[in-house]
């Protein structure tokens, strides 16, 4: 049987070369907001996982908590007609995992990542481990290297509102 969430992650990152270990907090993480608080790490060290769906077809998109993803942005790097955020439904369908521990690695089927510049701002990121108490440190270039993601400036301005910092990791 093949392995569930942090394990799974865990295994993904092991094939992948990465020295990293799944941390379990004690509270949930399942927003980027809490994931900082229970860290005491600053908002834009954890990484959002957000699937997107351009013209159909999924795209992992990983940006800064302190952040939102700009679909315009989205659109015209991917060439595509229409971009939009994938539902529940759609995100545990194609990467095995539910909104709000949706990892950017492990998945159930490889997927295209990109990868917002603005985490570049921190050495060590936080990026859910497949559980909504679950999480894993990892350098920004060793998150680069692993998910075989494209580095670009993917996002709007710094998040403000209380709804765009607490969206689901």
């Amino acid at each position: 049987m093949r392995e569930r969430g942090p394990a799974r992650v865990q295994a993904a990152l092991e094939a992948a070369g990465a020295d990293v270990e799944v941390i379990t907090l004690a509270d949930s993480a399942r927003t980027a907001q809490l994931a900082a608080d229970g860290l005491g790490t600053p908002l834009g060290s954890i990484v959002k996982s957000l699937l997107f769906l351009a013209d159909g077809q999924p795209v992992l998109v990983l940006v800064a908590g302190d952040r939102r993803a700009d679909p315009i942005k989205l659109k015209v790097l991917l060439n595509a007609r229409r971009v939009m955020i994938a539902d529940a439904e759609q995100v545990r369908e194609e990467t095995g995992f539910s909104i709000g521990g949706v990892p950017p690695i492990g998945h159930v089927q490889p997927l295209p990542t990109w990868i917002d510049a603005s985490l570049g701002r921190f050495e060590t990121v936080y990026a859910a481990a497949g559980h909504p108490r679950s999480v894993f440190p990892i350098r920004f270039d060793t998150l680069v290297h692993v998910t075989g993601g494209h580095v670009a400036d993917l996002t709007d301005t710094p998040a403000t509102s209380t709804t765009e910092t607490n969206e689901t990791i």
